[in-house]
């Protein structure tokens, strides 16, 4: 996001954006609204023009693509997925095979999985784990998206096991720190809601996955809302304690309407649950940094 708004404010409208920045479709229109023009593809933006590459990651081949076309790049790749990218790579090169745990279409897994294609086998569930194909079981590992269900994670990663016990874990969890902060929280606090809402777009995965978790966790319902305006009035009724959460690119504001608008509703005692306190920070791309 910030990316997107520096680059405008050094290099003026348009700039052109390769899929979505992130998923939420507040931040899209926002960032439209001041002259950010998304594409979904990289001929759709003209020879010269400046192009920033989502926080979801791009493949090789889209940097060679657009090092072709004279594009100017701006690379606001998660430093989460970069640390993926960058085992897939070092893997393949070992050897193995990389079965990586992602959703088929994710603009992540497609950026990742173009990393090293001839080694990488995507597994989706549970049950892939039982057909997927191999070269050499002893030459395996595995990776995942960053924004996973870590329970769903961790059942496929047990099914891997079964079939191929020298299976070699990544150095460190793949899955985004938000991610898991927010899947605990709402772990924590379900069983104790009537209703749980969670704020974030239908395309977003960590948004759906915390929908997910609230349901198998024990709230009475669970639904996911774009907005407050998208709070229906009957999900209200009879609901005693409502638990909020946000997927990981949600603007406060969007979260704090929710609360307003539950405010107004007869739901005006707030009570704020920590499972952890997130310090972790990360640079802007350099080629914005300096208006930082």
């Amino acid at each position: 996001m910030a990316t997107v708004e520096l680059a405008l404010a050094r290099h003026g409208p348009p700039i052109y954006v390769r899929k979505e920045i992130v998923h939420n479709k507040h931040v899209v229109a926002g960032l439209r609204a001041k002259g950010a023009v998304f594409v979904d593809a990289l001929d759709l933006a003209p020879p010269g023009a400046v192009v920033v590459f989502s926080a979801h990651g791009v493949s090789p081949a889209v940097r060679a693509e657009a090092a072709a076309r004279g594009l100017k790049t701006i690379d606001a790749t998660c430093p989460l997925v970069t640390k993926v990218h960058r085992e897939a790579r070092r893997l393949a090169q070992d050897g193995r095979t990389v079965l990586f745990i992602g959703h088929a279409g994710h603009e992540e897994v497609e950026g990742t999985m173009g990393q090293a294609p001839q080694a990488m086998r995507l597994v989706e569930r549970a049950a892939d784990a039982d057909r997927v194909a191999v070269a050499d079981p002893a030459k395996v590992a595995w990776l995942s998206q960053t924004t996973l269900s870590v329970d769903e994670t961790a059942q496929i990663v047990a099914r891997l096991r079964q079939r191929f016990p020298q299976l070699l874990d990544p150095p460190s969890d793949d899955i985004c720190y938000a991610t898991q902060n927010r899947q605990q929280a709402v772990k924590a606090i379900s069983a104790d809601c009537q209703l749980v809402v969670v704020v974030g777009s239908p395309n977003s995965s960590n948004s759906v996955r915390l929908l997910e978790v609230a349901r198998e966790s024990g709230a009475g319902r669970a639904e996911r809302v774009d907005s407050a305006a998208d709070i229906e009035d009957h999900w209200l009724d009879g609901v005693g304690t409502v638990g909020v959460t946000s997927g990981a690119s949600v603007p406060e504001e969007l979260v704090t309407q929710v609360l307003e608008r539950l405010g107004a509703a007869g739901f005006a005692r707030v009570e704020i649950r920590s499972v952890v306190e997130e310090r972790l920070t990360f640079a802007l791309p350099p080629e914005v940094r300096r208006l930082d």
